[in-house]
């Protein structure tokens, strides 16, 4: 088989080693075999652990590219927040977060849509390349609108959209990719801000961002998100915004009521006054010549006199002594103005008082010549308890006002227990 094998004759010892060698190499290779068998198994397992590995080594790549999107998104975030936070002026607060939002986005241009007062269309209100933006509006039912309004994320709409004509377009260039999302506002219906919507069922303002033109970048999933974040952030300010300025305008009508009550305070301080240097002054002018009348009287009245005289003198010092008991009701008004007033409760002489209101009334009647009669019934009682100077204030009233506006004929009048008193002219 050698000398096959080799194509020469060789010699036994030869031909003996190389049998040898050729027996040795084949248990060498079963052996490597029988190892290979074994060792085969564990070379996958290593090659399908570097394989996870790897994956997993990806993965976690990912993800931290994902926590320092994160945390460059809360960096923007927090950085938008705050600028968008240190003023609360509306107009302050809404210019501040395009300029942000363009600055940080590298946008083309931004613009804010708020609704009109009808709450039936959009208008356009800021934007961030114009100062003074051309006034435009949308209709409200527009789809592309209703499609943002209907979902708290930001959501991508077509460069067509009439919420995205901004400005006029010149140029065979690309247009890039425009983003829309939903600022919730505040409801006003509490609230009555001159120049804000009014309320409506769309309590929503329109933020637009649109990419640079021709250009092949598109939205990613972090800028998406920083973006409705933003427009959380910008709805919050608002909110605070009107508060605020709802508060500023509370405090200046507080302010100006309070100017009003000041001045109706000093103009009562002032009609205070005057009444009381008017009382001090009448208390001493009114006074004075009753208490003269009163005491004239009193001493007419212990002259010789006839029985009429007598009568009337004594006519005359019962209505001064009832005029001065009135002025002095009167010019003492503090009691008035409490209720502290007291009666002076005693026992009088009921018919006797009924015939002194007679005897004042009847001069005042002839005059008019009218005739004046009284007739008391025979159930009424002869003394009564009370005040009897205000009752006969009120009587005297009563009768003199029927004097007063009575042009001719008689006056009868009554008085009985049952049903008190009436009168007829």
């Amino acid at each position: 088989m050698i000398n096959l094998w080799t194509f020469h004759v060789h010699t036994k010892a030869v031909a003996m080693v190389m049998t040898i060698s050729k027996i040795l190499t084949a248990v060498v290779s079963c052996a490597t075999a029988l190892m290979l068998v074994h060792i085969i198994p564990d070379l996958l397992s290593v090659k399908t652990r570097e394989l996870f590995l790897k994956n997993k080594a990806a993965e976690l790549d990912r993800e931290m590219g994902i926590i320092r999107t994160q945390e460059e998104t809360g960096r923007h975030v927090r950085m938008l927040t705050h600028e968008i936070r240190s003023t609360l002026d509306r107009h302050t607060i809404l210019n501040t977060t395009l300029v942000e939002l363009g600055r940080t986005l590298a946008l083309e241009e931004c613009a804010l849509w708020m609704p009109t007062r009808t709450g039936l269309e959009l208008q356009l209100s800021h934007t961030l390349r114009q100062q003074n933006p051309m006034t435009f509006t949308v209709p409200i039912q527009h789809p592309s609108i209703s499609q943002v309004f209907s979902t708290n994320r930001a959501v991508v709409i077509s460069p067509n959209s009439p919420v995205a004509m901004i400005r006029p377009r010149t140029g065979k260039y690309m247009i890039g990719d425009v983003v829309a999302v939903r600022v919730p506002l505040l409801h006003l219906s509490n609230f009555h801000i001159n120049d804000w919507p009014e309320p409506s069922k769309r309590r929503y303002a329109l933020m637009v961002l649109m990419l640079p033109s021709d250009s092949a970048r598109r939205w990613h999933v972090h800028e998406l998100e920083l973006v409705e974040v933003v427009a959380d952030q910008v709805a919050v300010a608002l909110s605070h915004a009107a508060i605020l300025e709802e508060s500023m305008r509370a405090r200046d009508l507080l302010m100006e009521q309070n100017v009003a009550l000041e001045l109706a305070r000093q103009e009562a301080e002032t009609a205070i006054r005057a009444r009381n240097d008017f009382l001090a002054v009448m208390n001493h002018e009114m006074r004075t010549p009753m208490h003269a009348i009163i005491a004239l009287s009193s001493l007419l009245q212990e002259t010789e006199l006839t029985p009429e005289q007598r009568s009337m003198v004594e006519t005359i010092l019962r209505s001064s002594n009832l005029l001065a008991t009135l002025i002095n009701d009167v010019l003492d008004l503090s009691k008035l103005e409490d209720g502290s007033l007291e009666l002076n409760i005693r026992i009088f002489n009921l018919p006797s008082m009924f015939r002194e209101v007679h005897n004042l009334v009847k001069p005042i009647a002839s005059v008019k010549k009218l005739s004046v009669s009284t007739n008391l019934a025979s159930d009424l009682p002869e003394y009564a308890a009370g005040d009897d100077k205000r009752l006969m204030q009120t009587v005297l009233n009563v009768l003199g006002n029927a004097v007063k506006f009575s042009k001719e004929g008689k006056g009868h009048w009554c008085r009985n227990q049952s049903s008190g008193y009436s009168k007829a002219f």
